[in-house]
């Protein structure tokens, strides 16, 4: 009996979460999913920075639901340099040695937000033109069930701390938009039995005004996001690189952005300090 009860404590301790593995999920459009090349800089990555692989990548020797070096890319097997790269190593600078980052990624290039709206987006994808529906069809034709499927997979291993969200081109002028994101966000807590309180939604401007960004007006509706979601704050995208299509980043771009929202995070973990590394010119 003694014997049956240690085989029985060390299973459950298998499979316990890790309090100090923080789990973030992301999600968007084209500059979530990483549009910009990555360089030789961008490969190298502690081994306390993880990325759940939300697709089948062979070619990367990468199973879908299974925790790997964040190494990009990060989103699917051909996608680029997103902002979440950034985000998890400048979080793990900041954060204790013992605490570790697994970051899920699940991004469309050129879709709505009613692609994450589960209720409404098959009527979504119906519409959408082919190049679309080839990269939904890359999550079984529905990213927002793969992104709860691999969440609650993860949260075996630790603990969701925050939402990530970079979409709105798609958007533009669309006023709704806040009310939209508020049902999908409202729907990831209640799937995955969250509490907003413990889970904020972190949401980047797309490409800026001063940049000569295309969608920059969509940053005045983004910028309204916390008047529905009390727990949702804006990264700010001014300063931000971008490329020549003035829609995408370029790779320093996304490396500050994704320091941005990295700088968020970690205030809101009580960690002010990472508030500083801006004033001193560190991204």
């Amino acid at each position: 009996m003694m014997l049956l009860c240690l085989l029985l404590l060390a299973r459950d301790a298998a499979y316990a979460q890790d309090p100090d593995f923080h789990i973030y999920l992301c999600l968007g459009q084209s500059n979530m999913e990483g549009n910009a090349r990555f360089e030789d800089r961008d490969t190298s990555v502690s081994d306390r920075f993880l990325v759940m692989e939300a697709v089948d990548c062979p070619s990367l020797n990468r199973a879908m639901g299974k925790w790997y070096p964040a190494r990009p890319p990060l989103c699917r097997c051909q996608t680029g340099l997103t902002p979440v790269d950034y985000f998890g190593r400048k979080l793990i600078a900041a954060l204790p040695v013992k605490v570790r980052v697994g970051v899920i990624n699940i991004s469309v290039g050129g879709c709505k937000i009613e692609l994450f709206d589960k209720d409404g987006f098959a009527d979504y994808v119906a519409t959408a033109p082919g190049w679309l529906k080839n990269m939904v069809n890359e999550y079984s034709g529905n990213p927002y069930a793969r992104l709860v499927d691999m969440a609650r997979l993860a949260q075996r291993d630790g603990v969701i701390k925050g939402i990530l969200l970079h979409q709105g081109e798609s958007n533009t002028g669309d006023t709704r938009w806040p009310l939209k994101v508020k049902k999908v966000y409202e729907q990831l807590l209640q799937d995955l039995q969250l509490d907003a309180a413990q889970v904020p939604l972190l949401a980047g401007e797309v490409v800026h005004a001063e940049q000569g960004g295309i969608c920059a007006s969509m940053n005045r509706i983004i910028g309204t996001l916390p008047q529905v979601i009390p727990t949702a704050h804006i990264i700010s995208s001014q300063g931000c690189a971008d490329a020549e299509d003035n829609l995408h980043f370029n790779a320093e771009g996304y490396r500050v952005l994704g320091g941005r929202y990295a700088d968020v995070m970690l205030a809101l973990l009580g960690y002010p300090r990472a508030q500083g590394d801006r004033a001193k010119g560190v991204e």
